[in-house]
């Protein structure tokens, strides 16, 4: 579990092709206090890392998450966003986020607006994703508020801080994001599919 809070920006170092699978060495200051074995988000992907050397971690993606995920889009010095697991007993400073992509979407929109910056998503509405004004999202693995959601697309506003401190600064027209929908209203629109 974590909470769409970014800990840190990482830098793809190497991206290494195994059958379906694909193994993707990044650099980050976080390394020195991972483990094999633990979890991590990368844009908001829950990965295990599988191999530490120095700075340098592997995690390995299995065909199913590069089929439902951005990585097929990922670029060696591409950034990427990194969050460890949330610890019991910490603050739940964003929202509940499984790590578990439901969809890729795409960015339509990207605008500065007096010091904070203004997104807007579209993605297929037909899997059975929603949005709700005010409910929560995580784009990238980031936890943010939905601001305005209609049909098959929603926006976001990003404060200067998330902006410097994620690679939302990265984001252009067109750039294929991770989503991960809110938790509750997955469950509560699944319930009422099933009426």
């Amino acid at each position: 579990m974590f909470t769409g809070i970014i800990e840190s920006i990482g830098t793809v170092q190497e991206i290494k092709k195994d059958k379906d699978n694909v193994h993707i060495t990044i650099d980050s200051t976080i390394t020195e206090q991972l483990k094999i074995d633990q979890s991590v988000a990368h844009n908001g992907i829950c990965m295990t890392i599988v191999a530490i050397a120095d700075s340098l971690y592997t995690v390995t993606a299995i065909g199913e998450t590069i089929k439902k995920t951005n990585l097929s889009f990922l670029k060696v010095n591409d950034g990427i966003n990194l969050e460890r697991a949330m610890k019991l007993g910490d603050r739940l400073d964003g929202h509940i986020v499984q790590g578990h992509v439901d969809q890729v979407g795409t960015c339509i929109l990207a605008e500065e607006t007096n010091g904070s910056w203004y997104y807007t998503f579209e993605y297929d509405e037909s899997i059975g994703n929603i949005t709700i004004e005010k409910g929560s999202i995580t784009v990238n693995g980031v936890s943010l508020t939905v601001v305005d959601s209609r049909k098959n697309e929603f926006s976001v506003a990003i404060i200067p801080y998330t902006y410097d401190h994620t690679n939302f600064n990265t984001f252009e027209l067109g750039t294929k994001v991770n989503l991960e929908f809110d938790l509750i209203g997955k469950y509560i629109s699944k319930l009422y599919s099933n009426k």
